[in-house]
């Protein structure tokens, strides 16, 4: 017979290599679908564009939360395995334009060094963070300031010729191509005509003064040199081919034609996204804040683009664009610092 006590003995050694083998299982069991998922999802940093992807089907579909908000769809879940090499190869050229075509590309060499999810974060797609939700859905579409009717590759030459204050790739080259049909993709499922809520910049409510560039400066100083630098130079990295913290004015800065050159569109950027850790939902900065941090920033020296050729019906331009003719009486320094209210409601009164 079999003492009691090696009986329990003998149950607590089964018990214990049975658990054993569970986790050896689960363990063996992971490994082999981790390796699955990798064969299945592979990431290359020298992703190469298929000239077949370029007409392949797009297809995703955003994820609404509770509260209504667009979200990025996952690139790893493209089933289209030459197109998501496409999708990758965009994001990359949007996260890392730099790297490629900064003054130290690899592939080019005509762009100041900042890159594109500088003005639209963590690669187009973080809300109120000037993200691509919309595109897809309103482009093509008429634009005032260039009088006509704008492609997706017609935006992202602006972007590299204001913004990244270069030139802009050809738009039947590999890249252009790439990072058209990543932006697309990303808001391939909203509604015609329609914006996702939390596209685009944050709109902030005007003051009823004029904005404050040395009212900015204060709050510059406070919460933006850490990162931007004193000079507003910003921080390259350590293998000095792109930004870790872009330059906010002077020669490798966005030039006049930019978007984020607008105070309305650079102070709902940064109340929604800055200094580094704010979100639309906590913010770190007032609405007077944001604004005057945005005077003080644009009224530094930065690239000069010739806009001539913009708004060529003027009475369409922006309330804050800040150089004339204007179709109204207001002076450019109220088109630029404000307050806007009175311009607004003028422009209201007159619309045609």
């Amino acid at each position: 017979m079999i003492n009691p006590n090696d009986e329990k003995k003998l149950i607590r050694l089964v018990n214990s290599l049975i658990g054993l083998l569970l986790v050896l299982v689960v363990t063996l069991g992971g490994l082999f679908f981790w390796m699955l998922f990798r064969e299945n999802h592979p990431v290359d940093s020298n992703i190469i564009i298929l000239d077949s992807a370029v007409n392949s089907t797009i297809t995703i579909k955003g994820i609404d939360t509770e509260e209504g908000q667009w979200v990025t769809p996952d690139l790893t879940l493209e089933k289209d395995k030459a197109l998501q090499k496409t999708l990758l190869y965009g994001q990359q050229l949007i996260q890392n334009t730099s790297i490629y075509l900064g003054p130290k590309g690899t592939l080019a060499q005509i762009t100041n060094g900042m890159n594109c999810q500088n003005c639209h974060l963590n690669g187009g797609t973080q809300p109120w963070g000037n993200n691509y939700s919309a595109v897809n859905a309103n482009y093509p579409k008429f634009r005032a300031r260039s009088g006509t009717v704008e492609t997706v590759f017609k935006r992202i030459s602006d972007c590299f010729e204001r913004s990244l204050n270069g030139k802009a790739p050809d738009s039947t080259s590999k890249e252009m191509v790439a990072m058209a049909t990543y932006i697309k993709w990303l808001g391939k499922d909203v509604e015609k005509d329609k914006k996702p809520k939390g596209s685009g910049i944050y709109n902030l409510a005007f003051l009823d003064r004029a904005i404050d560039p040395e009212k900015g400066k204060i709050i510059y100083d406070l919460k933006c040199k850490s990162c931007h630098q004193s000079d507003g130079q910003g921080v390259m990295n350590d293998e000095k081919n792109a930004y870790t913290y872009p330059p906010l004015w002077g020669k490798n800065s966005y030039n006049s034609g930019a978007g984020l050159y607008r105070m309305s569109r650079f102070a709902g950027y940064v109340k929604a996204n800055m200094p580094l850790g704010a979100t639309y939902k906590n913010p770190q900065l007032t609405d007077e804040e944001a604004w005057d941090v945005a005077a003080f920033v644009n009224s530094q020296e930065r690239p000069n683009k010739d806009l001539s050729k913009d708004w060529p019906d003027i009475s369409k331009k922006t309330f804050d664009h800040p150089f004339g003719p204007f179709a109204d009486s207001y002076t450019e320094k109220q088109h630029k610092f404000g307050p806007f209210k009175p311009i607004v409601d003028f422009q209201n009164k007159n619309k045609r």
